[in-house]
């Protein structure tokens, strides 16, 4: 006999059995320490609540930086590296005229210096849209300082080789009547749609910018007559690209206005049913 008493001996072994398997003692099932089903609910309501409450909080924080992130991005946009190539093109316009009117007009350092103030500008206009498109730089004033940069270089060009004598006047009116016409009908039909640049006007642009060029410059000889075969292949792509246009904007008129009816017809038959 040992002398232990078995009261003890039992309450040994019931402790063991509530203790866990790591030495932790089991949950207490005393009635102060139980939780009603009631209590857990109103804590878990608490619980949402200011999980909800710190949410907002932070989310109201985030949503303030992120207006204040974008008032400030909106605020530099304009002076991104596309408007600055832009602004660029527009103050390379009379320093073009300048240059290309120098001593008389028909020196050819003076026109070679003209010739670079050009080629400049044209090489420019290949890059600032691009930018502006591939980084997301687009702005209103992009939208429509760049095209005005691209008819003032390319007017101021054509003007200063018509009153020199090196063009016809004629071949000026074309070019530029083409490009402003284009230029105000892409207004007028805006609200039926946008007319997209096609690939005929892009290498209208190209022609233009290599004859115009080509005029710029004193050649003579060879290239002398070459420029006029360029220059009548860009008055070609001038007109014929014009009329493409013409004709894509009375088709988009057309379909807008047929949408428009039939909204309206569409409309009035909800109302009525």
């Amino acid at each position: 006999m040992s002398g232990v008493p078995a009261s003890a001996a039992g309450g040994s072994s019931s402790a063991a059995r509530r203790t866990g398997p790591r030495g932790t003692a089991g949950p207490a099932h005393g009635p102060a320490e139980r939780t009603t089903p009631r209590g857990a609910a109103v804590e878990r309501d608490a619980a949402e609540r200011g999980t909800a409450e710190r949410g907002a909080t932070e989310g109201g924080a985030g949503g303030r930086g992120g207006k204040i992130a974008a008032a400030a991005v909106n605020q530099a946009s304009l002076w991104n590296v596309a408007n600055l190539l832009t602004m660029f093109r527009l103050l390379l316009v009379p320093v073009f005229v300048v240059l290309m009117l120098g001593n008389g007009g028909y020196d050819p350092a003076w026109r070679s210096f003209a010739w670079a103030a050009f080629a400049v500008a044209m090489f420019t206009d290949l890059f600032d849209g691009h930018l502006a498109r591939t980084y997301n730089l687009v702005t209103d004033f992009g939208k429509i300082a760049d095209p005005i940069a691209d008819k003032a270089i390319m007017g101021a060009a054509l003007i200063c080789l018509s009153a020199l004598g090196d063009l016809p006047w004629w071949v000026t009116a074309v070019i530029l009547g083409r490009e402003l016409g284009i230029t105000v009908l892409r207004f007028v039909v805006i609200r039926y749609g946008v007319i997209p640049a096609s690939r005929g006007g892009k290498l209208k642009t190209l022609t233009q910018g290599i004859a115009v060029g080509m005029y710029v410059l004193a050649l003579t000889g060879p290239l002398a007559t070459l420029r006029f075969w360029v220059m009548a292949a860009a008055v070609v792509l001038t007109v014929a690209t014009g009329l493409d246009y013409v004709k894509q904007a009375i088709v988009l008129r057309r379909r807008g206005i047929a949408e428009r009816r039939a909204a309206l017809k569409d409309a009035s038959k909800e109302s009525e049913a």
